[in-house]
């Protein structure tokens, strides 16, 4: 057993060795020994996790708990605090390991064939091994420090993949607002750490939480960390008011939205919360304040995904409702519920993004079919509008074209709108039961967006598969290759069935996580969600059921005019943003800029200040001070201006290695700074 957990360490190692031989010798080898190599990586990750999980059940349930820690390396003292990197081993790490590297696996055995022919295949796949060993390094950490460093990585492999196609303005300004608004969440993760620092002297998990149980932690230092843990987690997580990036991430390709925006990533969030729960419990009007914050997002993200009409953008707001669901769980101190709902989500909405890959792929195979036959026959086709393969109204009548992504996607949108006994109805049913006790306000919030949640599946199953083909794409639409279908079909079936092992009388996953079953089956309120999300499904149908009627709208919604025009420009969050930060923030920077061109000087300052005062003195003495000495001084300056700017902007190459570069060697001056006032004095 012992031997296992000292082998932990390769669940981080093997996605850096795929990336080093894919990096190093990927120029020679084939796309596919590419993706191979990737996806063997990811695999043995998956392996030797697959290892430490059954060395965990073997352990006695409190041990468990309680979890293994492995101390790899001590990189410095700062007095009595021990700088280091270990690993936790306890059964919440190990529920994420297995989340990550087992749905991470299967999306790179699907990318293989999504990514066939892109022109950049081997950065893709050493993007991928390089987030999986981010992700896993921020879950297995034993402190906050190293938690933090893979919580940075994964920040950065998420701006890499979402600007992936960096060809399109609208994927570099995606990967961007995920940039920004990410590093305001981590700006609270950082305070929050150095409040740590100060007030009980250490970073340590085992430490922190000790002493978190034993009264070190004051009332005001409990209020502040949680506070400031909760805005990292409204970056990383996508919660009010953070969430705009993840819905503009889906200009990534589908296999990014799956594993970092479904699977993995977007959990960090709910994983700190419940990996710093002894804090939390010492503020209880934090947690009371972050399950209703997490039941408004869950139902604000919900509405607005019934009026999107990209495939991807439905699930990217279906995305932020669930996650809203977690943080509203584990907030209010449902832990279980919280990461057990995050375990059925990886596998059912990482499904529902793989599904959707396929049709867009499907769709997209379909158009190029008629653009390679009517190019011999027409010259007009470059007059027309731009084919959107993402748009749900060019699809329809997939049912019969792509007879394995129909059932499986099905299986998907039935486990996420809760309906018995698939995955999505346990895990969301134990949260709405925890928060009739917990959080009365949160309870009516998270039932409501639950209704929501099977309105808007079933609206999306019935445009895309449903009725005549809303264009000839769709017509000619062909199913995906095995090598996508396959991992399909491994999560449906997982979402189908992974939610009965915490079913009533088993409670299996509540004895591994917390070493004690625990929680009732309220069957009333179960069959009162399940009624709901019937009703729903039926509602849905009732206004998207296939029509024949000519000149129809492209949404029967739209009949309500401004609640869907709302619904559809997604409350003009992002239009206001736009006006209160985006345009200030801008115009300032071209101020600044003019400032260091010199333009202020000239322009401004030198025009309008000095050139009037002088000429007006030139005037009573008749001497040309404008020319003769204004003029050569301010020219004088300007050009100096000019020419230091111009130095300074060579530093600017617009290369992240460069930068990556830069932040490495003020790590090491840090480091080197701290060495020296504890060693030299």
């Amino acid at each position: 057993m012992t031997d296992v957990f000292d082998m932990a360490w390769l669940i981080i190692a093997f996605p850096i060795i795929g990336l080093l031989i894919n990096l190093i010798f990927g120029r020679r080898m084939s796309e596919r020994a590419i993706g191979a190599v990737a996806s063997l990586a990811a695999g043995a990750a998956f392996l030797v996790s697959l290892g430490v999980v059954v060395a965990l059940i073997g352990m006695a349930p409190e041990a468990r708990v309680e979890g293994v820690d492995v101390p790899l390396y001590t990189f410095f003292h700062i007095g009595e605090t021990e700088i280091a990197f270990g690993l936790k081993l306890d059964a919440l790490s190990a529920t994420m390991l297995m989340v990550v590297t087992f749905v991470g696996s299967l999306i790179h055995v699907y990318a293989i064939g999504y990514m066939h022919g892109d022109p950049r295949v081997q950065r893709f796949f050493i993007y991928l091994n390089l987030f999986m060993a981010a992700m896993l390094t921020l879950v297995l950490a034993d402190n906050y420090l190293m938690m933090f460093f893979g919580w940075e990585g994964v920040g950065l492999c998420s701006f890499l993949l979402i600007g992936f196609w960096f060809e399109k303005d609208a994927n570099g300004d995606a990967a961007r607002k995920a940039m920004v608004a990410n590093r305001i969440g981590d700006w609270g993760v950082m305070l929050a750490m150095l409040a740590m620092f100060v007030g009980v002297g250490t970073l340590q998990f085992n430490e922190v939480f000790e002493r978190a149980e034993h009264g070190e932690f004051s009332a005001l230092l409990a209020t502040g960390v949680t506070l400031l843990l909760f805005l990292g987690v409204t970056g990383k997580s996508a919660q009010i008011p953070l969430y705009v990036w993840l819905p503009d991430a889906m200009a990534g390709p589908t296999p990014v939205s799956a594993l970092i925006h479904a699977a993995t990533m977007v959990t960090a969030g709910v994983y700190l919360i419940a990996r710093s729960e002894p804090i939390f419990h010492l503020a209880p009007e934090v947690q009371g304040f972050v399950g209703v914050a997490g039941a408004v997002t869950a139902l604000f993200a919900g509405s607005i995904a019934v009026a999107q009409f990209d495939i991807k953008k439905v699930l990217a707001y279906s995305t932020v409702s669930q996650l809203g669901f977690m943080v509203s769980a584990v907030g209010m101190g449902a832990l279980v519920a919280g990461i057990f709902h995050l375990l059925t989500h990886a596998f059912f909405k990482a499904l529902l993004f793989l599904g959707a890959g396929s049709v867009i792929h499907g769709v997209e195979h379909g158009h190029h079919h008629l653009s390679s036959h009517s190019s011999h026959s027409s010259h007009d086709s470059h007059h027309e509008a731009p084919f959107d393969p993402q748009d749900m109204r060019n699809m329809g009548g997939l049912w019969n074209r792509m007879p394995v992504t129909k059932w499986v996607y099905l299986v998907g949108a039935l486990s996420l709108a809760g309906i018995v006994p698939l995955a999505g109805f346990w895990s969301k049913d134990e949260i709405l039961l925890e928060a009739t006790a917990l959080n009365q306000a949160a309870f009516v919030l998270l039932l409501i967006a639950a209704g929501f949640t099977a309105f808007y599946m079933t609206r999306q199953v019935l445009m895309i598969f449903f009725g005549k083909p809303k264009s000839e794409a769709a017509a000619h639409a062909a199913e995906s290759p095995k090598v996508m279908t396959i991992p399909l079909i491994v999560l449906a079936f997982f979402s189908a069935t992974v939610g009965l092992i915490n079913a009533p009388g088993l409670s299996l996953f509540s004895t591994w996580l917390e070493g004690e079953a625990h929680g009732e089956f309220n069957v009333w309120l179960a069959a009162g969600a399940t009624a709901l999300a019937l009703f729903a499904i039926g509602a849905g149908y009732v206004v998207y059921r296939p029509r024949e009627a000519p000149g129809a709208l492209d949404d029967p919604l739209r009949k309500t005019g401004s609640i869907f025009t709302v619904l559809n420009r997604k409350y003009a969050i992002d239009e206001i943003y736009d006006l209160l930060f985006i345009r200030p923030f801008k115009r300032l920077a071209r101020v600044l800029a003019d400032v260091v061109d010199g333009r202020f000087w000239h322009d401004w300052f030198h025009d309008v200040v000095v050139a009037s005062t002088f000429n007006r003195l030139a005037d009573w003495t008749a001497f040309p001070l404008d020319k003769g000495v204004v003029d050569r001084f301010f020219d004088g300056v300007g050009h100096a201006v000019r020419r230091s700017a111009g130095e300074m902007r060579r530093l600017q190459t617009g290369y992240v290695r460069n930068y990556a570069l830069v932040v490495l060697m003020g790590v090491v001056a840090i480091v080197v700074w701290f060495a020296w006032r504890v060693f030299g004095q």
